[in-house]
């Protein structure tokens, strides 16, 4: 276990001493903090205070300071899952760039095993998406916090890191699959800008899944990081979502909330079915699991030799 400890400390030192790195594996998350700002907020704030104008007497009662955190908070969810696709991915750039440098051939005549190669670089990636993860959520929370009440507990918050966690575990053993398939860093930077673009539409930070044809649905939902981002709403928007129904006071019985709920993907729909928080969180589980299994057998596959 010393050199899979000692493999593992080298990849993180090799990722965070590039910064130009670090900065551009957060570039899904800026973009889609940019779009927030300039407009993405604004829309959906008249979409929801359009549902509340057709609805006779909730407007007088459901406040704007409680829109404004619940879609707050429901982007902030979509930047954390931007988050949680792209910086994974970044982190395991380190493979690509040993492979590109010839630096593998030195790991293989190591008498490191080729699993725990495969594992400490895994290990690496999924380490720096934590803490980066991490911190994206810390820093949101703080400065959603200081615009207006979040209606947030301990428990949710404390379940909020624990998602961001498993987010960030379950796409490193995904991407970790991709990356194999990788030669050049030229070649795995192109792939990267595609990511980028897509991540957000793929999870729902733009536009809701439940806008696109089951069809789609299905194929957007088959990827972790749609669960993850659906899990993060649960948590993140069920205290406004509850302070919202309470201010309704029974008036439409619920329907309002469970409305919101409907129309920003609330629950994963997969392939006819909707997937609970609990199963979501098996899926993701799994998933993580197999994508590890199937590394630890197809590393040595693809590994260079002399």
């Amino acid at each position: 276990m010393r050199n899979f400890w000692g493999l593992t400390k080298r990849n993180l030192l090799v990722f965070f001493e590039d910064k130009q790195a670090v900065v551009f594996s957060l570039l899904t998350s800026i973009i889609v903090l940019a779009l927030y700002l300039l407009f993405l907020k604004g829309t959906f704030v008249d979409a929801i205070n359009e549902v509340l104008d057709s609805a006779s007497g909730l407007r007088e009662l459901i406040s704007q300071e409680d829109v404004g955190a619940y879609v707050n908070l429901l982007l902030f969810a979509g930047i954390l899952g931007s988050a949680m696709v792209t910086v994974p991915f970044h982190c395991l750039t380190t493979l690509v760039k040993d492979r590109e440098k010839g630096v593998d051939l030195d790991i293989c005549a190591t008498p490191v095993r080729r699993w725990q190669t495969a594992l400490a670089y895994f290990a690496a990636a999924a380490f720096s998406a934590v803490l980066m993860t991490g911190l994206i959520l810390t820093a949101g929370l703080c400065l959603l916090a200081f615009q207006g009440r979040l209606y947030l507990e301990a428990s949710a918050i404390a379940a909020a890191y624990g998602v961001v966690v498993l987010g960030s575990i379950s796409a490193t053993a995904l991407f970790l699959i991709v990356v194999l398939f990788f030669r050049t860093s030229s070649a795995c930077g192109a792939f990267f800008g595609i990511l980028s673009a897509a991540a957000g539409f793929v999870i729902g930070a733009y536009i809701p899944i439940s806008q696109f044809s089951e069809g789609v649905q299905t194929a957007c939902n088959v990827f972790p990081a749609s669960h993850v981002t659906i899990l993060l709403r649960n948590i993140l928007l069920g205290g406004v979502l509850d302070r919202m129904d309470q201010a309704a006071g029974g008036l439409d019985n619920g329907r309002f909330t469970a409305s919101l709920k409907e129309t920003f993907s609330f629950k994963a729909h997969l392939f006819s079915c909707d997937l609970d928080v609990t199963e979501m969180l098996c899926y993701v589980l799994v998933f993580a699991l197999a994508c590890i299994v199937v590394t630890i057998f197809l590393y040595p596959k693809t590994c260079e030799r002399k």
